[in-house]
C-alpha cells in the first residue's frame, strides 16, 4: 500500500455526509486535509494520437514547426513554437504521450523535409516541396483551392513511394527518426513517450483508422516497419483490418515484443467500425475472437465528435448530443442515413457486441474507452481556455469561428462542415502500476482507463458482490474495490444476486464541479433484444433521485457568456455511491458503464469570442457541459 497525503483537496474515496436514494447510497464529500491509503495503482493522464509534420495532412494544413520532439516537449510542459508563430503551453502537463503519425505519408514527408537535388529539379514536387517549406504561407485564401493542394501533395507522395531502395530508405529515415525521438524523449517513472503510428485505411472515405501502441522501446520496434494501406494500390485487402492484424502478429513473432491497435472516431465510419457483420463477410467466432485480442480499446471523443451516443439512437438521453459529427464520413463521400448510425456509436457497439457472442460465441466489441485529441498541429490540448484547432490553418485566431469547409458529397451534394463544430477534446486516463510503457500498456490490455472531454476527473468504478458502506466509507477505497470485485474493464461471475457498484469522481482541481454520476447500463434479453437504461446515481445539490433512478432538475448554469466564466456555487467538489442494479436478471447478459458530468461551462468559442473581442454567431454552441466516460464492466451468463 502507499500512503498519501492529500491537502486542500476533497478525495472521492471518503464520505462525510450522506443523501439517501431509492437504489443507491449517494454521497457529496466535503472533507479536507485528508490522509488515504491507496492501492498500488496511479491515475496517469495523456494523449494517443497526435500528428506531427510527419503526417503529410499535417504538412498540407500548414505545420512546419512541430515535430515529434516539440509534441513531447509540448506534453511535457515545456514552452514550444507552434505553427501560427504563436508560444504555446499546457497548463498542467500529461503524464505519457503517443505520437501517431500516418504509415501512409511518413516517408513521402520525410522525403520532402530532406530532397534531393534530382527531386528538387522534379516538376510533380516543386508544390508539395513549398508547402512543406513555407507551411501555412503555402495555404490558399480560398477554401475552394484547398483540394488542387490536396491533389499536389497526393501526387508528390504517389512520385515518392513507387517502392524503389529510395523510397525504401526514406520510410525507414522517417520510421527511425519516431523511434529515436520517443527514446530521447522517454522518462520512466516521470514521463512516458510512448512509440507507435496510424494505421490510416479509408476505403470509399470511410474512417476506418486504427491507433497502433507498442509496449516495447527500440530495439524491438527498430526491427519491423509500419502496417501501411498503401499496399491497397494491388490489393484491396490492405484497406481491411485483418491485414494491419496480421502484420502486428508478425511483429510480435519476430521480435516477441507487445502491441495492440485503438480504433478512432467512429462517428465517420459510415456504420462499419461496429458493424454486425466483417468486412469481407457475415461475422464469426474467429473474427470477433481475433479483433477482440487486438482491439481493446477504442477512442470514444476526440476533436472531430464525440462517438459514445446518438439521439437517434438514444432518444431518452438528454446527454447524448453532445459534439456530434453526424453528416457523413471523413470526406463527406458518404451521406449519413439512419441505419449507418448504430455502427458508428460505441454505446450501440457495446450492446452488439452482447448480441454478436449470443451468436457466434465471442465478443468483438468487449472493449474499453478513452479520449484522445487527433490534433494536426502536434500539440496535445482538449483544453476550452487553450484549444489550438485540429490543425494550423484553424488555430487560434479571429476568423476560425466563422470558418467552414465545403466538400462535394454523395451525389454530388455540397456538405459544410462548420469549424465551430469542432470539439476541444480528449484525453486518455489510465489507472497504471507505474509510469513506464509496460505498464501503461498492460492497463489498456485489462481495459482499465477511461475517457474524459479534456477535464481531469478522477474516477473510479469497480464492480461486485458484496460491497457494503463500511467499503464505501473505508479509508481504502479503491484497495476494498480490487479485494472485493473488478474495476472498470472487468468481467463479473456469474451469479444469481444482483452486483453492487461503487463508484467515485474527484473534480479537475483546475476545473469545474460535478453536477452527477450516470451509470449506462446495456443488455441482451431473452427474446434476442437489445436494449439500453440509464440511471443517476449520485448527484449534487441535494437533488432527489425518483423511483424511476433519474432526476429531474437540472443543476442550473452559472455561465457568463459575455466574459467566457462560471461559478464554481453549484455542483459538488466530489461524488460517490454504492448502487445496486435493481432490475438485474442473471440470465441476461449485460454491461454497465459510468458517465460523470461537469457543471455547465463555457465553450472555446466563447472563448474565442471574449478573446478576440467578436459576437459569437447564434448558431455557434456557447456552452458545453463536459464530462468522463468509464470502461465498463460486464455480466455474461
Amino acid at each position: 500500500m502507499i500512503v498519501i497525503k492529500i491537502v486542500g483537496l476533497l478525495l472521492v474515496f471518503i464520505s462525510c455526509h450522506a443523501s439517501a436514494q431509492a437504489v443507491s447510497s449517494a454521497y457529496a464529500i466535503s472533507e479536507k486535509n485528508l490522509e488515504v491509503q491507496m492501492p498500488q495503482t496511479q491515475l496517469l493522464w495523456g494523449d494517443t494520437h497526435v500528428h506531427t509534420i510527419l503526417s503529410g495532412d499535417s504538412a498540407l494544413f500548414g505545420n512546419k514547426l512541430v515535430g515529434p520532439d516539440e509534441a513531447y516537449r509540448f506534453a511535457k510542459g515545456e514552452v514550444v513554437q507552434a505553427s501560427l508563430g504563436k508560444p504555446a503551453q499546457l497548463e498542467t502537463p500529461l503524464d505519457f504521450l503517443l505520437v501517431s503519425d500516418h504509415a501512409e505519408t511518413m516517408s513521402a514527408i520525410w522525403q520532402l523535409r530532406h530532397p534531393t537535388a534530382e527531386q528538387k529539379r522534379e516538376q510533380r514536387l516543386q508544390t508539395a516541396l513549398n508547402i512543406v517549406e513555407r507551411g501555412l504561407e503555402a495555404i490558399p485564401t480560398d477554401v475552394s483551392q484547398i483540394e488542387t493542394v490536396n491533389v499536389a501533395l497526393s501526387s508528390a507522395a504517389m512520385f515518392l513511394l513507387d517502392g524503389s531502395a529510395a523510397s525504401n530508405r526514406a520510410a525507414n529515415s522517417a520510421w527511425q527518426e519516431i523511434i529515436a525521438s520517443a527514446e530521447r524523449h522517454n522518462q520512466p517513472g516521470e514521463f512516458t513517450a510512448l512509440i507507435g503510428y496510424e494505421w490510416s485505411s479509408t476505403p470509399n472515405g470511410d474512417n476506418l483508422h486504427r491507433v497502433v501502441m507498442y509496449r516495447d522501446g527500440a530495439d524491438k520496434v527498430s526491427q519491423t516497419h509500419p502496417v501501411s494501406v498503401i499496399a491497397a494500390m494491388i490489393d484491396p485487402m490492405a484497406y481491411h483490418p485483418e491485414t494491419l492484424w496480421r502484420g502486428l502478429q508478425g511483429y510480435e513473432n519476430k521480435t516477441g515484443g507487445q502491441v495492440l491497435a485503438i480504433p478512432h472516431n467512429s462517428n465517420l465510419s459510415s456504420g462499419l467500425m461496429f458493424d454486425v457483420e466483417t468486412s469481407t463477410g457475415p461475422m464469426n467466432e474467429a473474427y470477433a475472437s481475433t479483433r477482440k485480442r487486438w482491439e481493446p480499446v477504442v477512442e470514444i471523443t476526440q476533436i472531430k465528435g464525440d462517438s459514445e451516443a446518438h439521439p437517434f439512437l438514444s432518444p431518452g438521453d438528454e446527454f447524448a448530443d453532445y459534439d456530434n459529427w453526424d453528416k457523413g464520413n471523413i470526406f463527406n463521400s458518404r451521406l449519413y442515413s439512419d441505419k449507418m448510425l448504430a455502427g458508428s456509436y460505441v454505446r450501440e457497439g457495446l450492446k452488439r457486441g452482447l448480441a454478436i457472442k449470443d451468436t457466434v460465441g465471442a465478443n468483438p466489441y468487449q472493449f474499453g474507452v478513452i479520449g484522445s485529441t487527433d490534433s494536426h498541429t502536434g500539440l496535445a490540448t482538449a483544453d476550452h481556455k487553450n484549444f489550438w484547432g485540429k490543425s494550423p490553418v484553424v488555430g487560434p485566431t479571429p476568423n476560425r469561428l466563422t470558418a467552414d469547409w465545403s466538400t462535394k458529397g454523395e451525389g454530388g451534394a455540397l456538405v459544410t462542415v462548420k469549424n465551430s463544430e469542432s470539439a476541444a477534446s480528449g484525453y486518455a486516463a489510465v489507472w497504471a502500476s507505474e509510469n513506464t510503457r509496460a505498464a501503461i500498456f498492460d492497463a489498456f490490455k485489462r481495459r482499465e482507463v477511461y475517457a474524459s472531454t479534456g477535464p481531469r476527473i478522477a474516477v473510479r468504478f469497480f464492480g461486485g458482490y458484496n460491497f457494503t458502506d463500511d467499503d464505501l466509507y473505508a479509508a481504502d477505497f479503491a484497495a476494498a474495490g480490487y479485494r472485493g470485485g473488478v474495476p472498470m474493464g472487468g468481467e463479473l461471475k456469474t451469479s444469481e444476486q444482483a452486483p453492487i457498484f461503487m463508484l467515485s469522481a474527484l473534480k479537475d482541481p483546475k476545473g469545474a464541479n460535478l453536477d452527477r454520476i450516470q451509470i449506462i447500463k446495456g443488455w441482451l434479453s431473452v427474446d434476442g433484444q437489445l436494449h439500453e437504461r440509464i440511471y443517476d446515481v449520485a448527484v449534487s445539490d441535494n437533488r432527489r433521485i425518483k423511483r424511476n433512478g433519474r432526476v429531474k432538475q437540472l443543476v442550473g448554469n452559472t455561465v457568463d457568456i459575455n466574459k467566457a466564466d462560471y461559478k464554481n456555487s453549484i455542483g459538488e467538489v466530489a461524488l460517490a455511491t454504492r448502487w445496486t442494479d435493481p432490475d438485474f436478471d442473471p440470465k441476461q447478459a449485460a454491461f454497465y458503464y459510468a458517465r460523470v458530468l461537469e457543471i455547465p461551462t463555457p465553450r472555446w468559442t466563447t472563448y474565442d469570442a471574449v478573446n478576440f473581442d467578436l459576437s459569437l454567431p447564434n448558431e455557434v454552441p456557447a456552452i458545453t457541459q463536459e464530462r468522463a466516460y468509464t470502461s465498463a464492466i460486464w455480466y455474461q451468463p
